[in-house]
């Protein structure tokens, strides 16, 4: 059941909340130019198949505000308490520019959601489904790096929802499979 299609206060919250954050020209899907609450709404999607937790749905919702945004831990808390607003920081990237080259920034990334919670962990193999979708149809050269990426990360997400896991892998597995017939 798609949240879009549930009732529960928190989620309907969230999903005004997040549209409010992303609003504005800057806030767009780089390769579609949709929208951004768009991604969020689908990440969410992805996570209401697994899940009818309205906590973790709410979370997906909010998966991006963070790191996108000018909304900050403690704005979460404030408006949607400690466990979701924990939720969302645990799949916020901590690294930053300053932490040396893409590599080193995604290492830094891949250990700290390592050590986040299985529902932190379910939220990012739903983020994961939704932008590799987005850029392998849209960015066939930014796919060969990003999907590298995602197998990798796909290594330390073991704690997130089976499902989703074997989903997000068979994507990144269906790529390689391609890349290599297209590779012979």
């Amino acid at each position: 059941m798609p949240y879009t299609s549930s009732i529960h206060p928190m989620i309907c919250k969230a999903d005004a909340f997040a549209a409010g954050a992303h609003a504005g020209v800057r806030q767009k899907r780089k390769y579609t130019g949709e929208p951004y609450i768009v991604h969020p709404r689908e990440v969410a999607d992805i996570v209401s198949e697994v899940t009818s937790n309205p906590y973790i749905v709410a979370a997906a919702l909010l998966h991006d505000v963070l790191e996108d945004t000018g909304v900050t831990k403690a704005d979460l808390e404030a408006e949607f308490g400690g466990i979701i607003a924990n939720l969302v920081d645990q799949v916020t990237d901590v690294s930053k520019p300053e932490d040396g080259n893409r590599a080193a920034r995604k290492l830094k990334d891949r250990v700290h959601l390592s050590l986040a919670s299985e529902e932190a962990q379910t939220i990012k193999l739903a983020d994961l489904i939704s932008n590799t979708r987005t850029i392998v149809a849209h960015d066939g050269d930014f796919a060969a790096t990003y999907m590298l990426e995602k197998r990798q990360l796909l290594v330390v997400l073991g704690k997130g929802n089976v499902k989703l896991w074997q989903d997000a892998n068979a994507l990144v597995e269906a790529y390689f499979a391609t890349q290599e017939m297209v590779g012979s």
